[in-house]
């Protein structure tokens, strides 16, 4: 019985592998990021997983497909990219994105860029406490930055997107903050001193290689002069987020103001508002489409007893304190690599955490921030992920471009298994 519940825990893992092989490996064999579109791949997969689904009929499979597809939190992104897309276009059709970069050559030396973006990017994301909130205010900004300065985009995008994940693991109105601690049983005041001490040497190390590493681009001369009550839209959708306002009203009200000023100053006509926001959604839709192929591919996971199957594998030999941190961060690493979720994995496994941390003496705080770090150090880094998808559907670059400038994300994974492998933070 246990033989046969192992290799059906295996077996609903597989779709995963076949997503990762035909999405990762060919692309790197093609030699093209661009030569496999992730939708393609997606599809693959999904279809492979209904496949193999057994037990039940076929309408039954694409059924359970179709739950995981229209799951509430799945169109909650759904609207976000639809929204985001509409802003956007609309802002960039408007000349919003011309004067924000005007504004800011103006005021900030090309060679400063990197770091200060990544400085704004984390302090964004620690007010907002979202990472999706702070790709979408700054990613098209920093697209058309790296157009004028001349410098990679992909490495641009990837700074805001390091930035993003320094909130989404920090704040404490966090997603993931939230469910760390709710699930560990500890405040958020001692989850973040114990999550600071772990992350911060990350954020400096990052910083120091902005600073001493500079555009890689040319140095641009100041404008002499701006547009600037252009930059207006994305100047209030920045004030919004910090102001703690849901993301999908922000993205709402950026719209209408955008086509008001452009109404205004004679930038748009009725007409050209509704090209520009269907230009927008166009843009979105394979990002839309993954979203839904990715919701209904980790249900079919679920139901066949791949999440179950990794848990009971890495909590079976736990030996000591160490072995048991150890564990806790691949158990959320790895249901976050199969989840695409860095919230949906922690309420998966916070439960189980729990439970390893009071038998091996790991403190709630210290249990809830390896769950944060591992968790957000894979989201930050996987190409299917919403973060890298909404960037790279802003910035019309490869999610696969993004990954290896992804200084933060990857540093503190390194910090995390510093901290567990020498017990940091003692206490």
């Amino acid at each position: 019985m246990r033989m046969m519940e192992k290799q059906r825990g295996l077996l609903a893992l597989t779709p995963i592998a076949v997503l990762l092989v035909v999405y990762l490996v060919g692309s790197i064999l093609a030699g093209d990021f661009y030569r496999i579109p992730i939708g393609v791949a997606f599809v693959t997969a999904a279809i492979y997983g209904i496949a193999i689904t057994s037990g039940r009929t076929f309408p039954e499979r694409v059924a359970l497909f179709s739950e995981g597809a229209a799951n509430s939190n799945i169109m909650y992104m759904v609207w976000i990219f639809v929204l985001a897309g509409i802003f956007a276009a609309s802002a960039k059709a408007m000349g919003a994105v011309d004067a924000t970069v005007q504004l800011t050559l103006k005021f900030v030396p090309s060679s400063f860029l990197p770091a200060g973006i990544f400085v704004a990017a984390c302090f964004i994301s620690m007010s907002v406490g979202t990472s999706v909130g702070t790709i979408v205010a700054l990613t098209s900004v920093v697209t058309a930055l790296a157009d004028e300065i001349g410098c990679d985009t992909a490495w641009m995008v990837a700074i805001v997107v390091g930035g993003a994940f320094f909130g989404d693991n920090l704040s404490f109105i966090s997603d993931t903050t939230i469910a760390a601690t709710q699930s560990q049983g500890c405040g958020m005041r001692e989850k973040f001193r114990t999550n600071f001490v772990i992350v911060l040497p990350a954020a400096l190390i990052t910083l120091a290689i902005y600073l001493v590493g500079g555009t890689a681009g040319e140095t641009v001369a100041a404008p002499e002069s701006t547009e600037w009550f252009k930059a207006i839209p994305y100047i209030a959708v920045i004030v919004m987020a910090l102001a703690g306002i849901n993301v999908l009203a922000v993205l709402f009200s950026g719209i209408v103001i955008t086509d008001v000023i452009g109404l205004c100053s004679g930038s748009f006509t009725t007409l050209s508002i509704f090209t520009a926001a269907g230009d927008g959604i166009s843009s979105m839709c394979e990002l839309i489409l993954v979203t839904l192929l990715a919701g209904g591919l980790m249900n079919l996971v679920r139901v066949g007893g791949g999440f179950d199957y990794l848990i009971r594998t890495l909590t079976r030999r736990i030996s000591g304190r160490r072995g048991a941190e150890s564990v806790i961060a691949a158990l959320t690493a790895l249901t976050n690599l199969c989840t695409a979720n860095n919230t949906i994995a922690i309420i998966t496994v916070g439960p189980i955490v729990k439970d390893i941390a009071g038998r091996f003496g790991v403190s709630p705080r210290k249990s809830a921030s390896i769950m944060d770090t591992a968790s957000c150090f894979v989201q930050g880094v996987i190409p299917y992920g919403a973060q890298l998808l909404m960037a790279s559907g802003l910035a019309a670059v490869s999610p696969l471009e993004i990954v290896p400038y992804l200084y933060y994300p990857m540093l503190i994974g390194v910090m995390l298994l510093l901290s567990i492998v020498f017990g940091f933070p003692k206490r």
